[in-house]
């Protein structure tokens, strides 16, 4: 076993000095494997940065087939040959298969405008007293109960169902000042 294998056993066993090491000793050597692969620098340095982030996360086992180099660089590889597939899934569309994908332009949009909407009502909600942006903000983006809401504000269930009332009138007012609509309310 090389010194690779003894590093990445002590990173295993707690010490994370031993990935540093590890880091330290393999990068530049699969910086350039990985450029073979991509043909791109800056790719390989995020390629060996994904590889690396696979080592610390994952923890994969390390047989002792092979040297702990001929490991990890088959590791980098397998990175690199994912990031290349994932690639060429993303090629460049002709005028011609443009009509195949109005349905997925027509739901981009559709997302598209759902998040306009929320981004609207955030900043509306900003605009509104501290009480109002709490409940709302509790209720309807925490999904709190109101009981739930209540404890948090210090407040009984009475309360806060006066204030969800007004809050919720206070916002639609608000949006509809900007010219907006929001429907749910």
């Amino acid at each position: 076993m090389d010194n690779g294998y003894a590093s990445y056993r002590r990173f295993l066993d707690g010490d994370d000095d031993g990935i540093a090491c590890i880091i330290r000793d393999y990068k530049d050597g699969l910086i350039f494997y990985l450029y073979g692969i991509c043909g791109n620098i800056a790719t390989a340095e995020e390629l060996m940065e994904d590889t690396f982030v696979k080592l610390a996360i994952k923890k994969p086992h390390f047989k002792g087939n092979s040297s702990f180099k001929t490991w990890l660089y088959a590791i980098g590889r397998n990175v690199a040959l994912d990031h290349l597939r994932r690639e060429s899934r993303m090629r460049t569309v002709s005028p011609d298969e443009c009509a195949e994908l109005t349905d997925d332009g027509e739901e981009l949009l559709s997302s598209y405008l759902k998040e306009e909407r929320s981004i609207t009502v955030h900043r509306t909600m900003g605009k509104l007293c501290p009480d109002y942006r709490q409940v709302l903000w509790l209720v309807y983006f925490e999904e709190m109960t109101n009981q739930e809401a209540a404890t948090v504000m210090n407040k009984n269930n009475r309360q806060i169902e006066n204030l969800l009332y007004r809050a919720k009138r206070a916002l639609k007012s608000e949006l509809e000042k900007e010219g907006f609509v929001y429907e749910e309310l």
